[in-house]
């Protein structure tokens, strides 16, 4: 299912200020990370409405994909 582009954007932008505290990161570090994952890439394609998920859920979800690259 695709998501208004608008509330999308919003959606993002939310996650992304939500993640950037979470991870201690600017906001610019954490967007940069954000557009380059794997969270972006399911949402932005709809995948399993990934949109649809709390902004708290993927922000974690972040957060635990800038921890695994960070390990590995």
């Amino acid at each position: 299912m695709k998501a208004n582009p608008i509330l999308l954007q919003k959606k993002y932008a939310r996650v992304v200020e939500l993640f950037s505290s979470k991870a201690g990161l600017t906001r610019s570090e954490a967007l940069e990370f954000f557009y380059h994952s794997m969270v972006y890439q399911l949402m932005s394609e709809g995948v399993s409405d990934m949109h649809c998920m709390s902004d708290d859920y993927l922000a974690e979800e972040l957060l635990d994909e800038y921890v695994s690259g960070e390990k590995g």
